[in-house]
């Protein structure tokens, strides 16, 4: 029996990528940190945030479920830790919310960063009220059921992106990011230099500096747009 067909459905211990790095990397735009991971890790669009004042940083808890069926984001409510961020591999479908304002008054009161669902929602307001980060990809009244069993901090995909438990998430209005925990740390001084780069690119556009990049003649070549030694 191969090691990955002996695991449990659930799995209660994880390394999370480290607090700093969490820290750290709450202060970069989720479109930063897809930049320096190579243009990679952003979650699919239709997965958006309730209110665009929502966001959050923190490590993955990843939770399976069958669509319809909540019984095992209950699971991972009742063993995440403080600023855990609750990722959901609900399978895309939106005939039933798979959370709604209880179980976010919970999940605030447990200290979860976070949630990330691959599936519907419902209590959308009240849930904006709380201001309760909750990422989802739709909206629904009809309530989940208890029944189907799933998986626990197992690998998953969601938004057409692979998220292994303890990865790092970043969250805001334009959606989210999924960095590899053991890329994490490498990825802040890069977000750092980048965000460096866009403040001096935008103060030569506002003072009329460089109104246009100036790699654009050089991409325009190598695509055969232009002829070699040609400009705009």
């Amino acid at each position: 029996m191969s090691q990955a067909a002996a695991l449990p459905d659930v799995i209660r211990d994880i390394e999370r990528v480290d607090a700093v790095v969490v820290e750290q990397a709450a202060r970069f735009p989720s479109s930063i940190l897809a930049d320096v991971a190579g243009r990679r890790g952003a979650l699919s669009g239709r997965i958006a945030p309730l209110a665009p004042t929502m966001k959050f940083a923190g490590p993955a808890v990843t939770v399976e479920v069958r669509p319809g069926d909540n019984l095992m984001i209950h699971a991972a409510l009742a063993l995440v830790k403080p600023g855990d961020v609750i990722v959901v591999d609900g399978k895309g479908d939106l005939n039933t919310a798979l959370m709604g304002e209880i179980m976010c008054q919970q999940a605030v009161a447990l200290g979860v960063a976070g949630v990330v669902i691959d599936g519907a929602v419902r209590d959308s307001e009240a849930i904006r009220e709380l201001g309760f980060p909750m990422y989802a990809a739709g909206l629904n009244p009809n309530g989940p059921t208890k029944l189907v069993p799933g998986r626990l901090n197992h690998p998953i995909s969601i938004g057409g992106v692979t998220v292994e438990p303890g990865d790092l998430v970043v969250a805001d209005a334009d959606g989210v990011t999924v960095i590899e925990r053991e890329k994490a740390a490498a990825m802040l001084p890069l977000a750092a230099e980048k965000v460096a780069a866009e403040s001096k690119r935008i103060a030569d556009i506002k003072s009329r500096k460089a109104l246009r990049p100036g790699w654009l003649d050089g991409a325009l070549r190598a695509a055969g747009v232009l002829k070699e030694g040609e400009s705009l």
